[in-house]
């Protein structure tokens, strides 16, 4: 039997120990070394912000002391981002039509290979050498790691220039501290009463009026920087400075969060190489071919496709990607209107598609349509104005399709179970990214088809209710008779 002496162990320990105090040494020095280039580079950042840099984990940002909303953390000149225009392979990027996302990243490409020499080389030694994008995974990683979920067809992703030091708060979803816009670099600010006692700690406080307008943004999807947004072109050449604003108060010693937007896991995961747990904007899609998949199995081609075709002129369509259409499960597992109705109008009997096809050739907005069979059907006054109620198209039938449709979308996955993911998350630690994050997607998906599941369930369960109280009332009103 192998035996391990305290001796060994200790000098195990004073190794691993050494070895952290090494890479503590190099992750303090990059740090020193950004914030030194961040001044020569006119960038301005609060006193009250410190920069973390754990060797096993990312850098993040933390408040020294509290932080009150409207609070000016960091003020970054446009000509320190670094962006097509501001590269030195600007000429190049643009004889040869590139822009976006590839232009960047050759922008991005050529500044590395320029070392110490670029001009954002203090900034750049910051950033990994590798993120974890699924679009650099080889196809066998993408095949095994993300089989089923929605980045198994991955298709472009969006981004347009990289500013220092606002990319270095973590992303929280919904739940930013501070927030990333665009002002005239002249801008006078109302400084306000605590200010002057705290000229050294915050750089500056927004007016009211801004504040209003902030607040207001704040209530959309965040402008960051990354983010297909109006301050995406910002980049031009008119005198704007980029600032970074508390939107909310911070606690002395609690992490400062940015969010890159209202993003699920799959555009996460896609655009910046990591994934949350519970993301409450995750969502899971079933495309329509899926749909007709479950509709082939019960009728033939031409009835499925009779059926489309009268969804479709009853003014109906799903979401459009490309060359795809789908439809959205939200994260709570609640399917989107269009798909129900589609389920619904498949699922009619001939008498009564007849009659839907004679009203769409005879009324005046093609839309209410369905609404008015519904409403006469139900014995319930419709308006049209109002869309559709969900509930009167969670027919029996309705909700048993759900549960067929989650099945095949389940199927997506391959042969492990849900409770199987679940577990190899358990053993799984963040050294192993790739795993980690696209598990991370699998499960967060695959609850929403459990969750959707449920949906159908309790929908089956009410029609039935229904249909027994209605049942009821009929009878009794001939006893009556």
């Amino acid at each position: 039997m192998l035996t391990v002496t305290n001796e060994q162990i200790q000098l195990k320990m004073q190794k691993r120990n050494f070895h952290r105090l090494l890479l503590s040494l190099c992750t303090s020095r990059r740090l020193r070394a950004f914030k030194r280039w961040m001044k020569s580079e006119g960038i301005e950042c609060s006193d009250t912000l410190e920069f973390t840099d754990c060797p096993e984990q990312e850098i993040s940002v933390r408040a020294l002391c509290d932080l009150k909303e409207g609070d000016v953390v960091a003020k970054i000149p446009k000509a320190a981002c670094l962006t097509i225009k501001t590269s030195g392979a600007r000429e190049m990027i643009e004889s040869a039509g590139l822009d976006g996302p590839l232009g960047l990243s050759v922008a991005l490409m050529y500044e590395k290979s320029l070392g110490q020499d670029s001009p954002w080389a203090g900034y750049l030694q910051l950033l990994r050498r590798q993120e974890c994008l699924p679009l650099v995974w080889t196809l066998r990683e993408l095949d095994s790691l993300l089989c089923g979920t929605e980045l198994h067809k991955i298709d472009e992703y969006h981004g347009f220039g990289m500013v220092p030091l606002a990319d270095l708060f973590n992303h929280k979803t919904g739940a930013e501290d501070v927030h990333f816009t665009s002002v005239c670099s002249n801008q006078e600010y109302d400084n306000d009463a605590d200010s002057d006692n705290s000229d050294n700690n915050k750089l500056s406080k927004i007016s009211v009026q801004d504040k209003k307008a902030l607040g207001a943004a704040s209530n959309g999807e965040n402008s960051y920087i990354h983010s297909d947004s109006e301050y995406s072109s910002s980049f031009g050449d008119d005198p704007m400075m980029l600032q970074m604003i508390m939107v909310r108060e911070v606690k002395s010693g609690v992490e400062v969060f940015n969010t890159y937007g209202s993003l699920g896991n799959a555009a996460l995961l896609h655009r910046y190489g990591f994934t949350e747990p519970n993301n409450p904007f995750d969502i899971v899609n079933i495309d329509l071919e899926l749909v007709l998949k479950w509709g082939f199995s019960l009728f033939s081609n031409r009835y499925c496709r009779a059926k489309l075709s009268l969804w479709r002129r009853l003014d109906f369509s799903g979401c459009v990607s490309e060359n795809s259409e789908y439809f959205e499960i939200s994260s709570d597992g609640e399917p989107q209107r269009e798909l129900l109705t589609l389920l619904y109008i498949m699922l009619l009997p001939e008498d009564a598609c007849h009659k839907l096809d004679i009203n769409i050739c005879t009324a005046d907005k093609v839309g209410e349509c369905i609404g008015m069979m519904l409403s006469e059907k139900h014995n319930i006054k419709w308006d049209g104005s109002s869309e559709i109620s969900k509930e009167l198209l969670l027919t029996e039938k309705v909700c048993n399709a759900l549960l067929a449709l989650a099945d095949i979308r389940e199927s997506c996955y391959g042969s492990k179970t849900i409770d199987e993911d679940m577990e190899a998350l358990k053993r799984c630690c963040m050294k192993e990214r790739k795993l980690y994050h696209s598990l991370v997607l699998r499960i967060s998906e695959r609850k929403i088809l459990e969750k959707l599941r449920t949906f159908a369930t309790i929908g089956a369960q009410t029609f039935q209710t229904a249909k027994k109280t209605f049942t009821r009332k009929i009878f009794k009103r001939r006893k009556v008779t």
